[in-house]
């Protein structure tokens, strides 16, 4: 686990050193076995709908980050601390407000998005039907590549952002 460290390491200090393009935005979506896609979106206490994007800031396109897109703010998701099972995917806003973050059927059916196992120090992060089946995620670019979206636990001791308690980052990965 260390190499996959030195190599997240690798790949997020890479970017500052490199040349620079445009800010390229890819969509965060369920992949249903159907074929089809499934909107995600951040939602707020009073039910407000926002996007969930994957952010590519420099020519590399193998390690992006995942974000929340609220009144203007992008906001950091996470995956958090919990009791439960699966580990809940959120938005944290700078005053610890947090987002849900949920698939959007078609006919408004929200399925719940988590970590539910790991690989080391990836959480594999599935969209959870009704009935239990799940749902890969992916970050698709404008044009046609894909990454996973996956949990990235980078050390032991948990993090916090606005005193909620962060289990893992949570970043589209090429692979």
């Amino acid at each position: 686990m260390k190499n996959l460290f030195y190599v997240l390491l690798i790949l997020v200090l890479s970017p500052l050193n490199a040349q620079t393009a445009d800010e390229i935005i890819w969509n965060v979506k369920v992949m249903h076995p159907e074929g089809k896609t499934i909107d995600i979106k951040a939602i707020d206490q009073q039910g407000n709908i926002y996007d969930v994007k994957a952010l590519q800031d420099s020519e590399q396109y193998s390690f992006l980050d995942i974000k929340a897109f609220v009144n203007g703010n992008e906001l950091p998701v996470k995956l958090l601390v919990s009791k439960d099972q699966y580990a809940p995917l959120k938005a944290i806003g700078p005053d610890g407000t947090v987002f849900d973050i949920k698939a959007i059927n078609s006919d408004g059916t929200k399925l719940d998005i988590k970590g539910i196992s790991s690989s080391g120090n990836l959480i594999h992060v599935k969209a959870i039907s009704e009935s239990g089946e799940l749902y890969g995620v992916k970050a698709i670019a404008p044009d046609g590549k894909t990454n996973h979206v996956k949990g990235i636990k980078i050390s032991e001791k948990q993090m916090s952002i606005a005193e909620i308690d962060v289990y893992a980052h949570v970043k589209a990965i090429k692979q």
